[in-house]
């Protein structure tokens, strides 16, 4: 049996590719994103014709991974927590719909923000979906996982969530890998009209979907992915979910002596939890990002005689990721959780990088709206963001994909003049178009830059879906020609862009303006593959 060295991220891309893999779609994002480039890097997906292009956001992958599974094939969607918001549409109804290949949705969730603006679990999109979540304690764990995903998917017709946190993204180990299997043959489903999701037959899938929770849960129990770990103390029972599993057992150096159910399935378990409430009156529940399990054992045990600890009553704080320390502090093994630095050492803000074109868009923007008061620069999320810290303190919001162009928007409509909007190029493709549309429609006079690096920058450096598209698309959603330029960040054009800039601030209408200039990264990078 073969044995490879692989990032968390990298093992479910390949056990993609051996489980008989076809199509692979996502957006980039911390820290999802080395699933697709393990794909796109792959040898054998390209002997294979796996499907592995970055789609614009990730409504659309979600979308085009339905209409791959539509064909029998078996495909993968990928993409970070904020993501799902994005593809929720497409994800909740796929869940009616159900699927005909085996289709696996891979989110990975960021607690503690590293690079992320909220802390999101995506367990709750799986709940409010009523399918199979699936969250690995190990990397091995997630590669058999996958192919149990795709196996599972074909057998009840319905998409399986996998959800992936930090660390099991970004850490690596050895992962035994299986036999490969074919990619399945085109077939297409056998009611015509399954993803025909008019309500008269909504209401019928619906009701199938319903009907199959019982045996989504038998699954849980019978999978072997959940497990119960028998204890020699049962003053206390402990249900550990996914990665806190590991966490949990790095604080014995052999077996714990409590009573366990490893929990990487879901729907709950509920038999293995009145297993563990037959020997234990007091529960602790770990799990990584929101209390979802602890919420829901207010319905699976007895409210009387127990107690449940977690991450509502503090036992584990409230936020940010859990740790090993986290969890012996809460078993009473230790006082406090070890610190991962001493006081004396600082944080180092991020900073752009040196040569960075955005630099020069804030010192020419900043520059423009001085001699306007008050002025507000709703921003986008890309490396731009950045420009909220010092020296350049510029920008006043950055909240989603997209948001700046209709913030702007609404505040002018507020009566807020010479509002401002920053936004990507890559983030101008996921989110901003319609965003643009509604300022065009009405002839908003806001002042609208779009900061193109020419890539995806903020996450490595992916191709962006709006590369050498940008004026075309703004023009064909009927900004008019006049109303559009294209200028080049550098000092020595400093003064000109400041000239252009308050131009279109001063103007009664719509302006966008292009800045370009090739991220610095991907030129060095490049240059040094010539």
């Amino acid at each position: 049996m073969q044995k490879r060295l692989l990032l968390g991220d990298e093992v479910i891309a390949q056990a993609a590719i051996d489980a008989g893999l076809s199509g692979i779609y996502g957006y980039p994002g911390t820290p999802s994103t080395e699933i697709m480039e393990y794909v796109q890097a792959s040898e054998e997906a390209a002997e294979k014709h796996i499907h592995c292009r970055w789609s614009a956001n990730e409504k659309t992958a979600m979308e085009a991974a339905l209409g791959m599974s539509y064909c029998g094939k078996r495909t993968m969607v990928c993409m970070k927590h904020v993501g799902m918001n994005v593809a929720a549409d497409a994800f909740i109804n796929s869940a009616i719909t159900g699927v005909n290949g085996g289709l696996i949705v891979v989110v990975a969730d960021d607690p503690s923000m590293h690079s992320s603006q909220n802390e999101q679990d995506s367990r709750f999109y799986g709940q409010f979906a009523l399918i199979t979540v699936l969250e690995p304690s190990s990397q091995q764990e997630a590669y058999d996982m996958v192919f149990y995903g795709f196996e599972l998917s074909e057998k009840t017709g319905l998409p399986v969530m996998m959800r992936i946190t930090t660390r099991m993204a970004h850490s690596r180990t050895g992962v035994a890998l299986r036999e490969k299997r074919a990619q399945n043959e085109l077939h297409l489903p056998a009611d015509p009209r399954q993803f025909v999701l008019l309500p008269a037959l909504a209401r019928i899938r619906y009701k199938k979907l319903i009907s199959q929770q019982a045996e989504l849960t038998q699954e849980a129990e019978s999978a072997g992915f959940n497990l119960f770990n028998e204890g020699q103390d049962n003053s206390l029972g402990i249900i550990a979910c996914g990665i806190a599993y590991n966490y949990l057992m790095e604080n014995f150096s052999g077996k714990c002596p409590y009573p366990v159910v490893k929990l990487s399935q879901y729907p709950v378990p509920a038999a293995m939890i009145a297993r563990l409430t037959e020997k234990c009156r007091k529960i602790l529940v770990l799990e990584e990002g929101y209390p979802v399990v602890e919420s829901q054992l207010k319905g699976l045990i007895p409210p009387e005689g127990f107690t449940v600890s977690g991450r509502l009553d503090g036992t584990v704080p409230r936020d940010g990721e859990l740790t090993p320390d986290l969890v012996a502090v809460a078993l009473g093994l230790q006082q406090t959780a070890i610190r991962t630095a001493p006081e004396l050492v600082t944080n180092r803000p991020p900073a752009f990088c040196k040569g960075c074109g955005h630099t020069d868009v804030f010192l020419a923007l900043n520059d423009a709206v001085k001699e306007y008061a008050p002025v507000c620069v709703f921003s986008d999320i890309g490396c731009y963001t950045l420009a909220a810290l010092p020296p350049h303190l510029s920008i006043n919001s950055c909240v989603d994909m997209g948001a700046s162009i209709t913030m702007a928007k609404g505040a002018y409509d507020a009566g807020l003049l010479h509002a401002t909007a920053v936004i990507g190029d890559s983030t101008f493709a996921h989110s901003g178009m319609t965003g643009l549309l509604d300022v065009i429609i009405e002839n908003t006079p806001i002042t609208i830059i779009i900061s193109d690096n020419l890539t995806t920058g903020m996450t490595g450096g992916q191709a962006s879906s709006a590369y050498g598209a940008i004026e075309n698309i703004c023009l064909g959603l009927g900004l008019p020609a006049e109303r559009l330029k294209v200028l080049t960040p550098l000092k020595k054009y400093h003064d000109e862009n400041v000239a252009v800039l308050r131009e279109a601030m001063q103007y009664e209408g719509t302006c966008v303006i292009v800045f370009r200039r090739e991220c610095v990264q991907t030129a060095a990078r490049r240059v040094r593959t010539k």
